[in-house]
């Protein structure tokens, strides 16, 4: 049988240029970045080239560039960073209903240690109002943390608006990019951000890497203490094979970025309209807003968007009911109650995301496939209206 992969948003694979890279690091470039020998400098300088690729994709400079292992460490690196640093007397962060767990959770633990978090709210397309951010802050607001793409409904956030706000009021501004690096054109610069972050493995590089944006004169405080890698904001021995193939992606990403977007948004665009054309009760959320190009996160009434997944999968397609780190997950996805919907309307949602080994034959077959797997659920469905 074949299989087909529609689930880019969770993850992506290792493309070809990127494990070239990867493995040529493993056998020739094994020694530490920080030894002062041949290997050691020869190590050196392919995090240095790393450093450099990535911060020509985000469109700043190389020594504004902390490689850490993640998404995860980027946003808690960020957030903890600047709350941490700030005053204990009061201090208030601001961010949204609908970011990725890294950021909410991390929140959660500040409120622990005595911090107020704002969490805004955001419109039936997921998108927050600069105004609702002006409005919440307070004068020892510390840190305002909005993403800049949503992971499960593509949403794209007014983010340059929101960091001139921030900036006004002289408060930090930092954006979860996980996502939208990859999907969009990003320019830390013009958006006037202080801390991006972003992650390998969903750029096609490898899991376990990513980097964060830190503005020059943006003072942090580290999670981790050790050595003194990453100017003091990330000890450890340099993980070099997996930031040169980061490096290597983000090469691809700003040589090719505008032909990729093009090519992948046609697919989304034709999937989308092959749906609702072919599947009754089907609905696009957060369609109206602007979105990521290759992100759909589509509501089937009367069916429960675990067991389509499941029936797809049986019939080669990988596709999600929501954020991979939510798998499991009892409770609805907060992001699609946030915008409005029931919970049962959540449950009945599925993503579908797009990347480069996806072909209009794939989109084709997926499209027949989804409209036989939702007939199919909604024929045993007690709650589907028909059946009623």
């Amino acid at each position: 049988m074949d299989r087909f992969y529609f689930d880019h948003n969770a993850t992506t694979p290792v493309s070809a240029e990127v494990l070239d890279v990867v493995i040529q690091a493993l056998r020739d470039d094994y020694g530490n970045a920080s030894s002062i020998h041949h290997y050691g400098q020869r190590a050196k300088q392919v995090l240095e080239r790393s450093r450099r690729q990535v911060a020509d994709l985000l469109g700043c400079e190389p020594r504004e560039i902390v490689f850490v292992s993640g998404g995860t460490e980027a946003d808690n690196l960020a957030i903890f960073g600047i709350a941490r640093r700030a005053p204990e007397r009061r201090r208030h962060v601001i961010t949204t209903a609908i970011e990725h767990p890294a950021v909410l959770n991390a929140c959660a633990q500040l409120e622990r240690e005595g911090v107020e978090i704002t969490y805004l709210r955001v419109d039936m397309s997921g998108v927050v109002d600069p105004d609702d951010v002006r409005s919440a802050l307070r004068p020892y607001t510390v840190l305002i943390s909005v993403m800049h793409a949503n992971n499960e409904l593509g949403t794209i956030q007014p983010l340059e608006e929101i960091a001139r706000i921030a900036k006004e009021a002289g408060v930090v501004m930092h954006s979860d990019g996980v996502q939208a690096v990859g999907g969009i054109s990003v320019n830390v610069r013009m958006l006037g951000v202080d801390l991006y972050s972003m992650s390998g493995h969903k750029i096609y590089a490898p899991k376990g890497v990513g980097a964060l944006y830190v503005r020059e004169g943006t003072d942090l405080l580290p999670l981790l203490f050790g050595g003194r890698h990453e100017r003091g904001l990330r000890p450890g021995t340099e993980n070099v094979p997996a930031f040169a193939g980061l490096g290597a992606a983000a090469d691809w990403l700003r040589r090719n970025l505008t032909t990729y977007v093009a090519a992948v948004q046609r697919l989304r665009d034709g999937m989308e309209q092959g749906i609702l054309a072919r599947v009754p009760q089907a609905f696009v959320n957060g369609s109206s807003a602007r979105r990521l190009p290759n992100t759909s996160n589509v509501r089937f009434e009367g069916i429960e968007g675990e067991a389509a997944v499941i029936a797809l999968d049986l019939m080669g397609f990988a596709v999600s009911s929501g954020a991979a780190c939510s798998s499991g997950a009892v409770e609805p996805s907060h992001v699609l109650t946030a915008i409005g919907l029931s919970p049962a309307q959540a449950r009945s949602s599925v993503r579908f995301s797009l990347g480069r080994s996806n072909t209009q034959q794939q989109v084709d077959a997926l499209v027949g496939a989804v409209e036989k797997t939702v007939a199919r659920l909604r024929a045993l469905s007690p709650v589907y209206p028909d059946n009623a």
